[in-house]
């Protein structure tokens, strides 16, 4: 919500309200010169015009803070109103429509607390006004004269201060409705302005997120596939003259990785557009990923499942993990023994996903930043669970994932 500190013509919150102002002073200026019984002698209407003129022209800015500014600005209308009233030779019309203009301009100006004394103190000096007008006329007029029309004074009178008093109560609830209607519209902007830009963080947020997930299936699908392959078409280029046969198998298993890799492509285009859904034995396809690692590297991992059914998100997730593990044990390890256990407890509820190997190991500080193990360890902190890896030069690799199940699932 923006702070203005004065209100103008062209930013005023009640444009009606101000044509309303104008209109009063308009009929304040007209009354002076029409005719009428109550006229006073000693009157100068010019002057009174004058101090109405400059009265309607303060109404064209009306500080809003400082306070010292604004209580200024207060008085010299104030000072303004008496001004009219005192040259005025029609008091009891002029008198009224200026104060409330001056009503109207303070609700604006001052908070609930200085709009009820501004209405008080009004109404307090149109009561002393009117008691004054009168007695000046009673004093002007014959006592007999006086004996006939007192009474008539009198229902005047107190027809006058109810009217005004009801005037100046209709003013004030109708200038704290509207006040409060805008301040109430001003909060709800400036709630769906925050709202809106909360959706578009949540968005871009979800963006990042979603390209993170597109890298790490891309990674773990593709770079598996990839490296066999690789490690295949290696091993035909050595055995290309010392070994014809044998480079041909390795041939003939590139082109089945080369399979592989296009079907592990179709799948990842799949899962991007929601239609994965063939993933759903997770034994079977940790199994089918084994059978994979033994053709490219002649090492048959040890499988151990130990759970429940469970839902595609976290089979895939899973699958993923035991993918990943795989393939860096297929790129770096050197291992001979291969051992996957994947388990479900029940207290805490959770998986436990494990990948051994008695490879050749390597410093965990000195290789944990690649897209492997940052994937790995990204997959894992979204299950809300955690990724511990242990290893060490020639002690081979275990790599520990864990994350929480729901109690239904496990």
């Amino acid at each position: 919500m923006v702070s203005i500190r004065a209100i103008r013509v062209g930013s005023h919150p009640f444009p009606f309200l101000l044509v309303s102002e104008w209109i009063l002073l308009a009929i304040a200026l007209v009354s002076e010169l029409s005719p009428t019984l109550l006229r006073r002698s000693g009157g100068v209407p010019a002057a009174a015009q004058a101090s109405v003129l400059l009265f309607g022209a303060m109404g064209m800015w009306l500080p809003l803070r400082p306070q010292g500014v604004k209580m200024t600005h207060f008085v010299l209308q104030v000072i303004l109103i008496l001004l009219a009233a005192q040259w005025s030779t029609v008091v009891l019309r002029l008198f009224p429509l200026l104060q409330i203009v001056l009503v109207l301009r303070s609700s604006l100006m001052f908070p609930m607390l200085g709009r009820l004394i501004v209405t008080s103190g009004t109404f307090v000096v149109f009561l002393v006004m009117v008691q004054s007008q009168l007695q000046s006329l009673d004093r002007a007029m014959p006592p007999l004269v006086n004996e006939l029309i007192l009474p008539l004074l009198s229902g005047i009178r107190l027809n006058l201060v109810v009217m005004f008093a009801l005037v100046l109560v209709f003013l004030l609830m109708l200038m704290n409705a509207l006040i409060t209607e805008r301040h109430q519209g001003e909060a709800l902007r400036e709630a769906n302005q925050k709202l809106q830009e909360s959706a578009a963080q949540i968005e871009i947020l979800a963006m990042s997120r979603e390209r993170s997930r597109i890298a790490r299936d891309i990674h773990d699908s593709l770079g598996h596939a990839l490296s066999g392959l690789n490690i295949q078409l290696e091993g035909a280029l050595k055995l290309w003259d010392a070994n014809p046969e044998q480079a041909r198998i390795f041939v003939s298993q590139a082109k089945t990785m080369g399979s592989t890799a296009l079907g592990e492509t179709r799948q990842a285009v799949a899962t991007l557009r929601g239609l994965d859904g063939s993933r759903k034995d997770l034994s079977r396809e940790i199994a089918l990923l084994s059978r994979r690692f033994e053709e490219m590297t002649g090492v048959l991992p040890s499988v151990a499942v130990h759970c429940h059914p469970l839902p595609e998100s976290v089979i895939l997730t899973v699958y993923r993990i035991v993918q990943e593990g795989l393939t860096n044990i297929c790129k770096h390890a050197q291992a001979t023994r291969v051992k996957i256990t994947i388990r479900a407890s029940s207290v805490p509820s959770g998986l436990a996903i494990t990948v051994h190997d008695d490879g050749v190991g390597f410093h965990p500080h000195h290789n944990s930043t690649g897209f492997g193990l940052r994937g790995l360890r990204e997959r894992a902190e979204a299950e809300g669970g955690q990724l511990r890896l242990i290893t060490a030069p020639g002690e081979g690799c275990t790599l520990s994932v864990w994350f929480p199940l729901g109690r239904e699932v496990a």
